[in-house]
C-alpha cells in the first residue's frame, strides 16, 4: 500500500518537529508501517474515518518469533498512530485495520493448556503493550484453538482453557482484565487444514 505525503512549502519546520517528536518513529516509516496517510495540516483536531479502518483485520502468524514492541502496539492499536500525528499538527487521513496475531509455532503440548516458555516470551511483549493501555475502551480478543485430535466437545473445552490461561498470564503481567475477552473455537479454524493434527493448530490468536 502506497503512502502519500503532501507538504506545503512553508511547513518544513513543522515536518522536522513532528519527526523528532515521534519517539523513534520517523514519520515516513510510521506511515509505511501502519498504512497511515498523512497531510501537513497544522491545527488539525480530528481524524476522519476511512474505509481502510473499517476493513477486516489482517492476520499475522508470528511463528516462533518474539515480536517487536512497536509492531505489537501498531498492530493492536493502529488508531494511536493517528492520534500521535494529530498531536504534532498533522491530519490523519486513515489507518489500516488492527492486526490479529497468531501464535502458532510455540504450540501447546497435545491435550494441554500449560503455556510453553517460548509462548510466555511472546506474551511478555503483548503484556507490555496492554499494560500501557489499561482502562482503554478497546477490547482484545484471545481465541484458543485445538487440533483435530480427540472429540469435538473436548477440543472446545481445551481451546477455551488455553485462551483463559493466556488471559491469566497477561493479567498477572499487568494487563487490564476488563480489556480481554476470551473464547475457544476448538478445531473449527485450523491453521493447517491439510494437516489437522499438526502442532501449529494448537495455538492462540490475539486481536481486535
Amino acid at each position: 500500500m502506497s503512502t502519500a505525503f503532501t507538504l506545503a512549502p512553508s511547513s518544513t519546520t513543522l515536518w522536522r518537529a513532528a519527526t523528532r517528536s515521534l519517539s523513534g518513529f520517523a514519520l515516513l516509516a510510521a506511515g509505511a508501517v501502519a498504512g497511515t496517510a498523512v497531510q501537513a495540516a497544522p491545527g488539525a483536531a480530528t481524524a476522519p474515518a476511512s474505509a481502510a479502518s473499517a476493513a477486516a483485520p489482517a492476520v499475522l502468524d508470528l511463528g516462533s518469533k518474539v515480536p517487536d514492541l512497536a509492531a505489537v502496539k501498531e498492530g493492536l492499536f493502529p488508531e494511536d498512530m493517528c492520534e500521535e500525528l494529530i498531536k504534532n499538527g498533522f491530519k490523519c487521513m486513515g489507518f489500516k485495520p488492527a492486526t490479529t496475531f497468531s501464535l502458532s509455532a510455540v504450540a501447546f503440548a497435545l491435550g494441554s493448556a500449560v503455556l510453553p516458555d517460548s509462548l510466555k516470551q511472546q506474551l511478555d511483549v503483548f503484556a507490555e503493550v496492554l499494560k500501557a493501555k489499561r482502562g482503554a475502551a478497546q477490547k482484545i480478543r484471545i481465541v484458543g484453538h485445538a487440533d483435530s485430535s480427540g472429540n469435538e466437545a473436548g477440543n472446545l473445552q481445551l481451546s477455551q482453557r488455553r485462551a483463559e490461561e493466556v488471559k491469566r498470564y497477561l493479567v498477572n503481567k499487568g494487563a487490564d482484565a476488563g480489556m480481554l475477552e476470551v473464547t475457544g473455537v476448538g478445531s473449527k479454524d485450523l491453521l493447517r487444514p491439510e494437516a489437522p493434527t499438526a502442532a501449529e493448530n494448537r495455538r492462540v490468536t490475539l486481536g481486535r
